[in-house]
C-alpha cells in the first residue's frame, strides 16, 4: 500500500464520520463504513485503533502533570452521567479536545461509567446544529459542551463578500439551540469559543485555494464576542490562540488545531470546570 494513500485514509477516518450525517445510518456496521472510505474492514479497524491509542497516550502524558490530574478528579461530572459535545470539525476529530477529555476522565475515573458522546460533525454551521438539536437532546445528556461557529464565518468564492451565516443569524441560532436544550433537558451547558485562525496559512492552503474558501479573524472574533455575552459558562479559547505561540496550535491549513492545540483547549476546559482557571 502506498504511504500517501494510507495517510489519506487516516485523515478521513480521523475527521470525517458519515454515520453521523443521517440518524438512520447510526448503526452502520464496520464493513459498510470501510467500504464508504474505500478500504477493507481490517484497515479501517487498524486506523480506528491507532487513533484511539494515540489519544489515550496523549492523555496519559498530560496526566503526568499532577495539577492537571487533580483537576480532572475535581471535574463536576458525576458517576453515570452523559456528556455530549456538539460542534464542527474541531470537535468531530478523533484526536480532538473532546476525545482527549474522554480519555483523561476514563483514565482517572474508570469506575464512574461516565459516557462521552461526540456529536461534532465536520462542516456544520449553527443552522445545521439547530436542525439536529432534537436528536442530540433525545440522548438525555447531563452535560452539553458546545463549540460552533467556524463554518458560519466561512467565505466562499473569488470575491467572498459574505459569510455562510450572518452574525445576526448566528445570534438567533445559538439562542434557539440553547432554548431547545433548556426546554427539553436539565443539562449543564458549557460554551467554548471557536479558536481564531492563521489567515496567511489558510490563504496559502491548496485545498482552500481550490475551493475558494476563506476565513477571517474579524469574523470569528465576532462569533467569540457573541458567545462571551451568553449567560452560561464560557471557555474562551480565542485568547490562547491569538498570541504568537498559536503558530504551534494550528495546523498547516491555519484553521484546524494541531494536537498541541487540542491539548491547550482541553486543558483550559478542565481548568475552568474544576475551578482552577478563568473563563
Amino acid at each position: 500500500m502506498e504511504m500517501n494513500v494510507y495517510t489519506q485514509w487516516v485523515k478521513l477516518v480521523q475527521s470525517q464520520h458519515p454515520q453521523k450525517l443521517l440518524p438512520f445510518a447510526r448503526n452502520m456496521d464496520e464493513q459498510t463504513l470501510a467500504s464508504i472510505y474505500g478500504m477493507d474492514v481490517g484497515t479501517y479497524r487498524s486506523i480506528q485503533f491507532q487513533l484511539s491509542q494515540q489519544a489515550q497516550n496523549v492523555a496519559l502524558q498530560m496526566l503526568e502533570d499532577s495539577a492537571l490530574a487533580g483537576m480532572v478528579d475535581r471535574l463536576p461530572i458525576q458517576t453515570g452521567q452523559t456528556v455530549i459535545a456538539i460542534g464542527e470539525s474541531t470537535t468531530d476529530d478523533l484526536l480532538s479536545w473532546f476525545e482527549l477529555l474522554r480519555h483523561l476522565v476514563g483514565l482517572r475515573r474508570p469506575k464512574e461509567a461516565i459516557r462521552f458522546i461526540n456529536e461534532g460533525i465536520s462542516g456544520y454551521t449553527t443552522a445545521q446544529v439547530l436542525r439536529r438539536m432534537s436528536d442530540f437532546v433525545s440522548q438525555k445528556p447531563d452535560w452539553i459542551l458546545c463549540m460552533i461557529g467556524s463554518n458560519d464565518v466561512l467565505r466562499i468564492g473569488p470575491e467572498p463578500s459574505k459569510t455562510q451565516v450572518s452574525a445576526e443569524e448566528t445570534v438567533k441560532n445559538l439562542a434557539a439551540i440553547r432554548h431547545i436544550a433548556a426546554s427539553l433537558t436539565k443539562t449543564s451547558w458549557v460554551w467554548l469559543t471557536p479558536p481564531t485562525f492563521d489567515e496567511e496559512r489558510a490563504a496559502a492552503y491548496p485545498y482552500f485555494q481550490f475551493g475558494q474558501l476563506a476565513w477571517r479573524n474579524e469574523d470569528i472574533t465576532r462569533v467569540g464576542d457573541i458567545i462571551r455575552d451568553l449567560p452560561d459558562k464560557v471557555v474562551d479559547t480565542q485568547a490562547g490562540f491569538a498570541v504568537p505561540v498559536a503558530s504551534l496550535l494550528l495546523g498547516p491549513d491555519g484553521v484546524h488545531p494541531t494536537l498541541e492545540g487540542h491539548k491547550a483547549i482541553v486543558t483550559q476546559l478542565v481548568e475552568v470546570l474544576a475551578g482552577g482557571g478563568t473563563v
